[in-house]
């Protein structure tokens, strides 16, 4: 996939969160696109209208969002064909094991817990990045 085909969207009610994720993928890839939403809701509002040629390489989802978690949204997408083929990662605080267990099953191809490190940004965005990378 050619880097400005490289499309990612990203689900995090923590703007800090949203932009230290994006300055490290635009950091180990600068030509990446990085659409960005503050929950649940407005991210299945804009996939849903995005045409199929459109839709991203790659979702990251926050658990703890307001309006729908997570867990719903790929709740959701499971349901949608059209979203089966694109991996979804969630990237949370939150380290509890139902919260894990809850996105693996709802079609999560991975579940990180935010890294305290700009370090350990940069290294999360180059596993996106080849996760990306390899579907394309």
């Amino acid at each position: 996939m050619e880097p400005s085909n490289l499309r990612i969207l990203m689900a995090d009610d923590d703007e800090e969160d949203l932009e230290l994720i994006e300055e490290a993928i635009l950091d180990v890839q600068p030509g990446a696109e990085v659409v960005k939403f503050l929950n649940g809701r407005t991210t299945l509002e804009y996939l849903n209208a995005s045409p199929d040629s459109e839709l991203p390489c790659l979702i990251i989802l926050d658990y703890n969002m307001p309006e729908m978690t997570g867990a719903q949204v790929l709740a959701y997408m499971q349901t949608q064909e059209r979203y089966q083929t694109i991996p979804k990662i969630v990237l949370s605080t939150s380290n509890a094991s139902p919260h894990i267990q809850e996105c693996l099953r709802n079609g999560a191809v991975e579940y990180f817990v935010k890294p305290d490190s700009i370090k350990g940004f940069h290294k999360l965005a180059t596993k996106f990045l080849a996760i990306c990378n390899h579907r394309g």
